[in-house]
This record gives C-alpha cells, structure tokens and sequence, in this order.
C-alpha cells in the first residue's frame, strides 16, 4: 500500500500545483488567517506535496519563524524544494508515520489534503502529538467534505479508492488516544477542519 502510494503522487507532482485554482488559493488563504500563527512560530506540514501551503505560513511566522514541509512522495518532495527556497522553509522526504524530528519540536502542525492517504492514520497522530510542543494546536484541512473525499477517491480508483478521512466519532477517540484535547471538527460541503490541541 505504501509504495503504491508513493508512486501515485510521485506520477502526479508534475501536474499537481495545477489542480488548486485561484478560488481554492483564496479559500486556503482564509482558513490559514483561523490557524492562530504567530511570529516566530516553528510550523509542520504534514504532507505538503509541492508546498502548497508554504507561502502563507511563511509569511505568517515570518523569518523568525520556520516551515518543515514533510512527505513521502520523493517527487513531491524535491518540486516542493524548488518551488520554494527560501532560508526558512525547509522540505524532508519523510513519513508522517516515522517522522525523523525530536520530541517537542513543532508550535503547530498542519496535514492539508493528506491525512486520507497516510498509511496508518493513528501512528500519523501519535507522532504529530510527539513532535509538537505542549498547547501545540494540530490541523486537518480540505476544501471538500469527508463525504466528497471518499466518492472523489472512490472516482479515481488505484492506490487511493479507499483513502477517506475516519467518522467523527472515530476521528475524536484517536485524537483522544493521542492525548488531544479541545477537539473541534467542521464537515460540510467545501470545507473539513479539524482541530486539535496537544497536551505533553
């Protein structure tokens, strides 16, 4: 499952930055104004792809702060490298599951448009808690509902026919588990959010 993975978005890095649209941008643009990012901030993006993100949130925690970018798509990975070189914005070829930063490191984590394709969603979790600092708040973003992310996967078949994003109920007992409190989740048609505050 996981190299399948892989090799479905290193097919599709090329293309990717193509599929967001003027509208979409601005709508990522609001809800990052909600994410409560300050200067100075040391923030992680769960899944970047080629760094969609990584213009707002650096410009949020300015250059005192810094952007990790993670994932396991190696294409991905370096598009998201070129895409942005900047001296605080830094990408690793990583797993969201075996992520290779210490404990505590992070003010804030971020997984846009990625956590329906990690390969063990609870392992995911337990590792933004231990890499995120104590009040760190964790975020799961979509610009569609978790209903139209499963019939859009569903759509496109291969490697992510099965991707989805857990009932909410389920969602809430492994961020629980995790030691996630203060959990707030918005399901609706062109939005999922969910928000999470880490306790040490």
């Amino acid at each position: 499952m996981h190299d399948e993975h892989q090799g479905f978005f290193d097919a599709l890095a090329a293309e990717w930055d193509l599929m967001f649209t003027s509208e979409d941008l601005e709508r990522l643009s609001r809800i990052v104004d909600r994410l409560g990012l300050k200067r100075g901030m040391e923030v992680l993006d769960l899944g970047c792809g080629t760094g969609i993100l990584f213009d707002m949130l650096r410009r949020k925690v300015t250059a005192t702060g810094s952007v990790t970018g993670v994932d396991f798509s190696y294409q991905m990975a370096q598009r998201a490298h070129r895409n942005f070189p900047f001296n605080n914005v830094n990408v690793v070829d990583a797993d969201a599951i075996n992520l290779p930063f210490a404990d505590s490191s992070f003010d804030m984590a971020v997984a846009f448009s990625a956590f329906p394709h990690f390969s063990d969603q609870q392992k995911a979790i337990d590792e933004a808690h231990r890499v995120l600092r104590d009040w760190a708040r964790f975020y799961i973003i979509h610009l569609t509902s978790s209903r139209e992310i499963s019939r859009i996967h569903h759509k496109i078949g291969g490697a992510v026919e099965h991707d989805g994003i857990p009932a909410e109920k389920q969602l809430r007992t492994m961020l629980n588990t995790s030691k996630f409190t203060d959990i707030s989740i918005e399901d609706h048609h062109g939005l999922y959010l969910a928000i999470a505050q880490n306790r040490r």
